[in-house]
Formats: C-alpha cells, structure tokens, sequence
C-alpha cells in the first residue's frame, strides 16, 4: 500500500513538473529566423539585440521585440500638390526600405512604418511644390531619387534605409491633358512643315545643279526628253508621240519679242 501512494506521489510530482515546463519553457526558449533579430528587455532595461537562432530568455522577466530585416514595402496615398508652374497633380508613390539596426529601430521610435509613411507623404507633397510639371513627367528618375535621400536622411536615425522610391502615376486635370495633346499635336505639324520645306529646298538644289549641266551640256536635255518619251509609252501604250525639235520654233520666238520692240 504504501508503495502504491508513493508511486502517486511521483506521478503527482511528475505531472506538475511537466505542467510547469511546458508553461515556463515557451516563455524560455525563442527561435529567430536568419532574416530576424530580438530585441531584449529586462525588467525594462535593454540588453540588446540577439539573434538569429536558438533565444533563451528569463520567465517574466526578459522581453523580447521582434524586428524583420527584410525590405518592406510602403504603399503611399495618393497625394494632391500644385507644381512650381501652379498646375494641379495627384501623385502617388511606393517606398522600399529596410531595419538594419533593430535596436534603434524599436528604442527611437514607437512605429517605424508609420512613421516612415507619414514623411513619405509630407515629402512628395514637398518636392511636387519645387518641381515643374514637365520635370516631373519627363525625369522622373531624378525625383525618385531625390525623395529616397530626403526620406532616408529622415529615417537614418530611426536605424531604416530606404532603399528606393518610385513614383509610380501622375493624374492631370482633364483640361491639362486636352492642352497638351493640343501642344504636342502643333509640334508635330511644326515638325511636318520644316521637314517639308526642307525637302522643297533640297530639291530646288538639285534643279539649279541639273539647269547648270544641261547647259553646258545641251545633249542632257535630248537624253532626258527621250527618257521620258519612255516612260510614259511604258505606261500608255496607245499613246502616240511626235517630236518636235525645239529648234523651230526659234525664229517665231525671236520675231515675237523684237516686233514689240521695235514699235
């Protein structure tokens, strides 16, 4: 019998003690990640950061913060500003950044993606007002690049770098957009007349050069009459032709222009 209650006994004994471990032990043991890192706080007081891998940390005492060093994406809201030349856009935006100190990041400041969003915005906003609009929709790289050092030198101290921002629509008022597919349709026409005239120019170049060789070489002519002779019996073949030397109608020509002369 009494070996029996004994037998109880470390049965009881065992059964707490499993109860106890497995409450104590998840509040123990924690398992980082690679891309993880804790931040630990004891009794309120930082430790520090520890990771990736196998934590142990005091029960009740010790807590720990989990920080993703991965690179997280902000979706920014769209956001309306009138440009350096007053014309009116709604623009919106995606930032990339990432923790690479998790201990300034969970110490400096309470949220840091929301923190980061909100100078997200206000910047945009900031650099839509310096920048014109044919800045903005012709070097757009050079905006993403100026708001990624304007919001990173923000977020430095928090421990976040921002990796990139890209701007990612531009929304213009309906007149806007009718005014400048206007301007764009009169530059094309501008384009069109200058190519045109420059053709004409380009041709009368080459008259005044074959005028300059027929008349040295009367021949050129005759070949070119016959050249023509042929290419338009090629396309009519019922076509008949009659050449007539230039030549005789020469002295009906000069009488003409002396006749009036004389008188």
């Amino acid at each position: 019998m009494e070996t029996l209650i004994n037998l109880l006994n470390v049965a009881t004994w065992l059964i707490a003690l499993v109860v106890i471990g497995a409450i104590i032990l998840p509040q123990t043991i924690r398992i980082l990640r690679e891309y993880q890192r804790g931040v630990v706080f004891r009794l309120g007081r930082l430790i520090g950061g520890k990771g990736p891998g196998l934590i142990f940390l005091w029960p009740y005492v010790d807590r720990m913060v989990r920080m993703d060093l991965r690179v997280i994406t902000i979706d920014v809201p769209k956001q309306e500003a009138m440009t350096r030349d007053n014309v009116p856009v709604t623009v919106d935006a995606v930032v990339y950044l990432r923790v690479v100190d998790p201990v300034t990041a969970v110490v400096k400041v309470e949220d840091f993606l929301k923190a980061s969003s909100l100078i997200a915005q206000t910047t945009l906003r900031s650099v839509l007002g310096q920048t014109e609009l044919d800045e903005l929709l012709a070097h757009r790289d050079k905006i993403n690049q100026i708001l990624q050092e304007i919001i990173d030198r923000q977020t430095d101290p928090w421990g976040v770098k921002v990796t990139a921002v890209e701007v990612k629509d531009v929304a213009l008022p309906e007149t806007m957009k009718r005014a400048m597919a206007k301007q764009a349709e009169s530059e094309r026409e501008r384009r069109a007349k200058i190519i045109n005239a420059e053709g004409e120019f380009q041709a009368a170049e080459k008259l005044v050069q074959a005028a300059g060789m027929i008349n040295t070489q009367p021949i050129a002519l005759q070949l070119r009459f016959l050249q023509t002779m042929r290419e338009i019996s090629s396309e009519h073949n019922t076509t008949t032709f009659l050449p007539v030397p230039i030549d005789l109608f020469t002295p009906f020509m000069k009488r003409i222009v002396e006749e009036p002369l004389k008188k």
